[in-house]
């Protein structure tokens, strides 16, 4: 009898049944404990796009070919290239083993072709006796996008670097003289000479060079597990390999040196082997997933 009128309580909606709830001694049948996510992550499938997630430590997360591993406090990032296919697969494996698999679509962009006249020839083909500088600073450059600094600067999202006029967009075609060449891949900020750059994220400066042949005034800071940004057409270089930077810090000053027509600062970020888009990265905020 008692239990008759239990279940007729329950199915009556009559407050012992709100009672009969919330007391361990009488579970309601198929009440469950929701299942934690082993990762959560942000950022829009979006050729050029950072994703930053977090999840177990040592957990291995794959986007495509490129992989990384969660840090001591879960965070990684991942990168989609400018010309991605239609879909990606993102894979995660866990300490414990398990491994989760998901396709995404990867929303294909339209980019800008731009004409860029009045470069100096020398910068455009250069001429035989600059070829051997070229390589060996090209080497330099490989060797710095090498690095895979421990922390998770990225982890404290990103400003933008300088103040000016945007000039340049990531993924456009470029034409110099009337000669095509390979895409832009930085984010242009057009301002006189002498304006203050600053670091976008914390990082560790991998590179720090007062002229290179094509990019004038060069540093590279690496955020963490190698999401590295460029600053090009430097006038002035305030920091050496080896510094390790905060958000905010300048690290140097807008010129015009290498192949640039002005004063500006052409910001890029790369990810293995995958150019990101710097405007895209500005937008997310990795506070949401702490």
């Amino acid at each position: 009898m008692i239990g008759f009128l239990m279940a007729m309580a329950l199915q009556a909606g009559d407050p012992i049944a709100d009672v009969l709830a919330q007391d361990s001694e009488f579970p309601v049948a198929g009440a469950v404990e929701e299942a934690m996510e082993p990762f959560s992550c942000i950022g829009e499938y979006i050729e050029g796009a950072a994703i930053i997630c977090r999840a177990t430590p040592g957990t291995v997360m794959a986007l495509g070919d490129q992989s990384a591993t969660a840090d001591d406090e879960g965070w990684l990032i991942l990168g989609i290239n400018r010309d991605a296919d239609a879909e990606m697969t993102l894979s995660a494996r866990m300490p414990s083993g398990e491994e989760i698999r998901q396709v995404h679509p990867v929303e294909q962009r339209e980019y800008d072709i731009q004409r860029v006249d009045g470069v100096p020839p020398r910068t455009v083909t250069p001429p035989e006796e600059a070829l051997a500088l070229i390589r060996e600073q090209s080497r330099m450059k490989a060797a710095a996008y090498t690095s895979r600094w421990e922390e998770a600067g990225f982890a404290g999202g990103f400003i933008a670097p300088a103040e000016g006029i945007i000039s340049g967009v990531y993924g456009s075609q470029r034409f110099y003289n009337g000669e095509p060449r390979r895409p832009h891949y930085g984010l242009d900020y057009a301002n006189d000479a002498g304006t203050p750059v600053h670091a976008p994220a914390a990082g560790i400066v991998t590179l720090a060079h007062p002229d290179m042949y094509y990019e004038g005034g060069l540093i590279f800071i690496d955020h963490g597990q190698g999401f590295t940004s460029a600053f090009l057409h430097l006038g002035a270089v305030h920091v050496e390999v080896g510094d390790v930077v905060a958000q905010g810090d300048v690290i140097g000053e807008i010129g015009s040196g290498g192949r640039a027509t002005g004063a500006h600062l052409d910001w890029r970020i790369k990810w293995r082997n995958r150019y990101i888009d710097p405007a895209l990265v500005l937008q997310l905020d990795p506070a949401s997933l702490r």
